[in-house]
């Protein structure tokens, strides 16, 4: 009967890891895939009684436009996870072209004196961060999250919106960051 249950066990724990791998080939495949999903940076920032943070990220997209709603995932672990939530504000700058190293900046393991020392900031209505030169700042309060797995999606109304003229767009695809440059257009044109 030992013998029988000690194959047993070596067949569950055979079993255990084979899922295991399982496991971590399917994150692998998942991570790969998002990599050709070219995607804007953004660096999104806060500010108020749970301190000052920022980030990059990538997992920010639109809601709707009524009211205009942004949706923002931050991973649970991270150093400012607790600050966004405390703050329950939050402002997403689009990065311009010329941010590339401002973008690794605040995706690497440096302090928040470090990240706010590089750029020019000055502050929103709502005393949060926004980056001069950016694209857009979308100044938002946090309405609502959902945990998925790792992470929290906060969904943000826009309180305030501050916009560029001109600039390039900085977007991360294939793990790597690239300059979209605008093309002059005609649409009606393009379409026939």
């Amino acid at each position: 009967m030992a013998l029988i249950g000690g194959k047993v066990r070596i067949a569950m724990k055979s079993s255990n890891q084979d899922a295991a791998v399982a496991i971590e080939s399917r994150k692998a495949d998942y991570k790969n895939a998002m990599a050709c999903l070219g995607a804007a940076i953004n660096i999104v920032t806060t500010d108020g009684v749970g301190g000052r943070a920022g980030f990059a990220a990538t997992a920010v997209c639109s809601v709707t436009d009524n009211p205009p709603t942004l949706l923002v995932c931050v991973n649970r672990s991270s150093s400012v996870y607790s600050v966004v939530k405390e703050n329950k504000t939050l402002c997403v700058n689009v990065l311009d072209g010329a941010h590339k190293e401002l973008s690794k900046l605040f995706g690497g393991k440096t302090s928040v004196d470090e990240r706010f020392s590089s750029g020019i900031w000055k502050e929103s209505a709502n005393g949060l961060p926004i980056l001069e030169g950016a694209l857009a700042s979308l100044d938002c309060r946090i309405k609502s999250g959902i945990d998925v797995g790792t992470h929290e999606v906060f969904l943000c109304e826009v309180v305030s919106i501050r916009t560029k003229d001109d600039g390039n767009a900085l977007i991360y695809f294939n793990r790597d960051y690239y300059v979209i440059e605008p093309r002059t257009c005609d649409m009606h044109t393009a379409l026939r």
